[in-house]
C-alpha cells in the first residue's frame, strides 16, 4: 500500500476503536495520520488522540509522557519550518518503522528512522536513530532515494530470519560468512554516505576502516521489524570503540539482499538528559 493510500484511509481509522484495527496495515495508517495531524500540522490539541499518556519515549533527549510530546509538537509550530518525509513505512504487528527525512531541526536536514509500538488504538513507546544528511556516496545515492514499494509479503519470517542470521553471524561473531549467501553479488545498492554499491564496495570500505585503525563491531540486536521485502534491524555495538547504536534497513528479493540503508550514531552516555528508558 502506498502512502498516499494509507493517508487517504487514515481518517477512517483513527476514529476506529483499538479492537477494529485489524491488522499492521492499520496501525500503519494510524501512526501516518499521527505524525501529520502533530508534528507535521503543529496541532498540540491533537497529541491526546494519538499519544498515551504515559508514552515511553527511547530518545534521550526527551522524557517520557505525553506532555513531553506536546512540548515538541509546540516547539516545532513555534518554529514554523518543520518538514516530514516518510519515505519508507513497514508494519510488524504492533510495530512500525518509518524512514524518513525531516527539516526544522536544525540547520541540516536530519535522516531518521523512527520506531512506534501501538497499543489500546494509541502511539505507547518510541525509538528513533539521526543523523544529519550528508552528500551522495561513491555511488551517487542518498541515504533516502532507492526503492520503496513492500512485496513478498508471504517473504517477511524468512526474511526477517535471513538478515538476522547475517547480522549474527557476520557482524557480532566476526565469522568467515560467504557473503554471496546473504547478499546479491551481481545487484547491491549501498545508502551509507561512505560506502560503494555491491559486495567490492563494502569489502574496499571495510578494508580502508581496518587499515586507519577502525573496528565495526555489533554486540546485540535489540528489534526485528519486518514486512515483506523490507527488514529493519535495530541493534548495538561499537564503533572506533566508542558506543554506537546501528539501526540498518535492508531489501531483499529472492532471499538476498539487494539494498541497504542505515542510520548510525552514538550511544547516549550516562550525561544523557533523559536516559531513564534506555536507547533501546
Amino acid at each position: 500500500m502506498k502512502l498516499n493510500q494509507l493517508l487517504a484511509s487514515a481518517a477512517l481509522i483513527a476514529t476506529l476503536p483499538f479492537s477494529a484495527l485489524a491488522d499492521s496495515a492499520d496501525a500503519k495508517a494510524l501512526v501516518l495520520q499521527a505524525l501529520e495531524k502533530t508534528l507535521v500540522a503543529g496541532d498540540v490539541d491533537a497529541v491526546d488522540q494519538y499519544f498515551a499518556q504515559d508514552i515511553v519515549q527511547h530518545n534521550e533527549m526527551f522524557a517520557s509522557g505525553i506532555d513531553t510530546q506536546k512540548g515538541v509538537v509546540a516547539f516545532l509550530a513555534g518554529k514554523g519550518t518543520f518538514k516530514a518525509d516518510y519515505l519508507r513505512v513497514i508494519a510488524d504487528d504492533d510495530l512500525v518503522a518509518v524512514h524518513a527525512r525531516y527539516e526544522g531541526f536544525g540547520e541540516t536536514p536530519m535522516i531518521a528512522f523512527d520506531v512506534f509500538r501501538v497499543e489500546d488504538g494509541k502511539i505507547a513507546e518510541h525509538w528513533d536513530n539521526l543523523i544529519p544528511e550528508l552528500s551522495v556516496n561513491p555511488s551517487g545515492r542518498t541515504q533516502m532515494d532507492g526503492a520503496t514499494e513492500i512485496a513478498d509479503l508471504n517473504q517477511t519470517d524468512a526474511n526477517k530470519a535471513k538478515v538476522e542470521q547475517f547480522i549474527t553471524r557476520a557482524l557480532i561473531k566476526h565469522e568467515q560468512v560467504d557473503y554471496t549467501q546473504y547478499i546479491n553479488p551481481a545487484h547491491y545498492h549501498q545508502h551509507n554516505p561512505m560506502v560503494a554499491d555491491g559486495l567490492d564496495g563494502f569489502g574496499a570500505f571495510m578494508a580502508e576502516m581496518s587499515q586507519k585503525g577502525i573496528t565495526m563491531d555489533y554486540t546485540e540486536i535489540h528489534q526485528v521489524i519486518g514486512e515483506g521485502n523490507f527488514v529493519l534491524t535495530l541493534s548495538e555495538g561499537a564503533l572506533g570503540n566508542e558506543p554506537t547504536a546501528f539501526y540498518d534497513l535492508f531489501r531483499l528479493e529472492d532471499g538476498l539482499i539487494v539494498e541497504h540503508w542505515d542510520v548510525i550514531a552514538p550511544m547516549p552516555g550516562p550525561d544523557a538528559p533523559h536516559n531513564e528508558a534506555g536507547k533501546f
